[in-house]
């Protein structure tokens, strides 16, 4: 059985993405981060360091925290979206690298200092916007050049950025001023595993908003 613990984040979505295009079953816990769930004692000892999602496994005994490496199991675990050798292999990897390491971090900070800062910080606001727009501009330039970001297959690469795309209004941008990235995320919101992902885990965090 593997249970998952997350909640509506961009991060919190990617797991269950993957979990649905497998068609493996799984149970949702969800985590109230608003609510300083993630900070719990029980949840610490799932995720030491105190975010979402993290996956536990019980028939192998295993938890996983992170979700680049959630993905990484579960492609493994599945033999699905991750080449198993080769070129195609670590193309992916480096897609989900630049995801991990930039989109996230960069994107979150643009959204916090454009929405979430309690003072507006001008030169924040126009340093992570800038730098989204950068970061935007890559995935063009990788998009005009393969269908996705991996390559010509989907992969755990773009389960794992387009959560973060889905918010680009709260990054500052606009998808017409990028048209590859616009083409890659719409047939990417329209996978019917996309949107039972969705609606699973807006299903699970709904009593604990709603009670709030």
């Amino acid at each position: 059985m593997l249970k998952l613990y997350t909640w509506t984040t961009p991060n919190g979505y990617k797991v269950p993405m993957m979990l649905e295009e497998c068609a493996i079953p799984y149970e949702i816990v969800p985590i109230n981060i608003s609510a300083g769930q993630q900070h719990s004692p029980e949840y610490i000892t799932i995720n030491p360091n105190s975010k979402i999602p993290a996956l536990v496994d019980t028939e192998a005994g295993l938890t996983i925290f992170e979700s680049g490496a959630i993905l990484m199991y579960l492609a493994e675990k599945t033999g699905r979206f991750l080449p198993t050798e080769g070129k195609g292999r670590y193309e992916v990897i480096q897609w989900l690298m630049f995801q991990m390491g930039n989109v996230g971090p960069l994107l979150g900070q643009a959204h916090h200092f454009r929405q979430n800062a309690p003072e507006k910080i001008l030169y924040a606001i126009d340093r992570y916007t800038n730098e989204a727009a950068r970061l935007y501009g890559v995935m063009e330039s990788r998009l005009a050049a393969a269908p996705y970001l991996g390559g010509a297959e989907y992969s755990i690469a773009d389960i794992a950025t387009w959560p973060w795309v889905r918010r680009h209004e709260r990054h500052g941008q606009k998808l017409e001023d990028f048209p590859q990235v616009k083409r890659w995320y719409d047939a990417i919101e329209a996978r019917p595993a996309t949107i039972r992902a969705l609606e699973a885990v807006d299903a699970a965090a709904a009593p604990l908003k709603n009670a709030a």
